[in-house]
């Protein structure tokens, strides 16, 4: 393995990282209605657990609402308890051909606690980044021990990897601070 496939690789890395970070940061609810807010939601669907998204379209019928359509009508009842049930702290109404989620205003003792959890979600992709970063290090380490490359070229690689962790923390913190001011807005 080369250098060049080792950063190759660590750079994927990082970037499923934001990712995971990013799909994370969905989950918590903003002031506004999202439709990525049910994504997690499973519904029994003939006797297994199915995500909504597969039973159902989503929409946002509004600012502080969102409007679950089954596929089919007798999954409405079922739709209702499995949103009461996943934790979000919502109360959908069960209408007669579709399921309204209305979005309760968040307080501001709420908001940060949510700031909170958003503040940890970003350290440990930090955490994950930086992990990352070690490996590749560790990879290049065992090159230079099998006598692959120079001590240049591990010097060069150690700061090549420095500067990919630096960025992609920076971009880690951009996410960060866009949700936290994405919770405190009112």
């Amino acid at each position: 393995m080369s250098i060049a496939e080792i950063k190759k690789d660590a750079e994927q890395r990082m970037k499923k990282s934001i990712e995971a970070l990013k799909s994370e940061l969905t989950r918590l609810r903003t002031g506004r209605a999202s439709a990525g807010l049910l994504d997690h939601v499973e519904v029994e669907y003939y006797g297994s657990p199915t995500p909504l998204s597969q039973v159902a379209s989503i929409s946002v019928a509004d600012a502080r609402s969102l409007l679950v359509t089954p596929w089919e009508k007798p999954l409405i009842p079922k739709i209702d308890k499995a949103i009461r049930d996943a934790g979000l702290g919502l109360n959908p109404v069960a209408g007669s051909d579709n399921v309204r989620v209305p979005l309760p205003a968040l307080s501001e003792e709420r908001r940060k606690e949510m700031v909170k959890i958003v503040r940890q979600e970003g350290e440990g992709a930090r955490v994950a980044i930086r992990n990352i970063r070690r490996d590749a290090i560790a990879q290049v380490k065992d090159l230079l021990k099998q006598k692959s490359i120079s001590e240049d070229e591990e010097r060069r690689a150690e700061e090549e990897f420095q500067k990919l962790t630096d960025r992609f923390v920076d971009e880690v913190d951009g996410v960060v601070e866009a949700k936290e001011s994405d919770l405190m807005e009112v």
